[in-house]
Order: C-alpha cells, then sequence, then structure tokens
C-alpha cells in the first residue's frame, strides 16, 4: 500500500489519522515539526502527504511549496479546522487534490485517500 507523511501541530491528530490508514494497509509516518516532515519526504519515497494548513511555524500551504520542490509529482491532501476559499484556491493551485476539514470524519478520510491515491 502506499506510504503517507503526516504533517499536524497536534500530535494526537497525526496519531488519529495514522491509526484510521493503517487499518487499511498503509504506512502512516506522523510529524509535528515541520522542518522534520521536509527532510523526510526529502530523503524517502513517499506517496501522499497530509498537511494542516495551521503549523507552529510555516503554514501547510509553505511545507506543500517545500515538499513540491523536491518532490513535483508528490500527492497532497490539506486538513483544516478553518476551512477558507482562499486557502482552498491556494492548496489547489499547489496541487492539493483533496481538502478535509476537522474534526476528521473517518469515512471521508478514507475515501478521500483512496480517491487520491488512485488518481
Amino acid at each position: 500500500m502506499a506510504k503517507i507523511v503526516v504533517l499536524d501541530d497536534v500530535k494526537d491528530a497525526g496519531i488519529l489519522i495514522k491509526k484510521i490508514l493503517e487499518k487499511k494497509g498503509h504506512e502512516v509516518i506522523p510529524f509535528t515539526e515541520e522542518e522534520e516532515a521536509i527532510e523526510y519526504v526529502k530523503n524517502n519515497q513517499v506517496d501522499l502527504v497530509i498537511l494542516d494548513i495551521k503549523l507552529k511555524k510555516m503554514t501547510g500551504v509553505e511545507v506543500l511549496e517545500e515538499m513540491k520542490k523536491i518532490n513535483p509529482d508528490l500527492k497532497a491532501m490539506m486538513l483544516t479546522g478553518y476551512p477558507t476559499i482562499d486557502t482552498a484556491r491556494q492548496t489547489l493551485a499547489l496541487g492539493a487534490k483533496e481538502y478535509c476539514v476537522k474534526p476528521i470524519d473517518k469515512t471521508e478520510l478514507e475515501a478521500k485517500v483512496d480517491s487520491i491515491l488512485n488518481s
């Protein structure tokens, strides 16, 4: 299955996503620090990144920009508790395929991840 990096400044959110997606057979590596996630993507083959929009030092949009410089074909999905048209436009322009609003719905998350990975 897929190798998925999750970056969320709330550790429990990353753990929740990991539990949900590992039951589907994916390998999930959660991060709370932007630099660590970017470094992981630089040094490993990753199929999908799931990024929170609001992080500690950078935004999810900025992290996605950095990751796309490393791997232009990287598939991405954004998470947010604060959806806005502006952030949706920015992330879609950078190639994020989906947008998931918190609190995370298990069925929605699984469906969107399947959709992205099969596109």
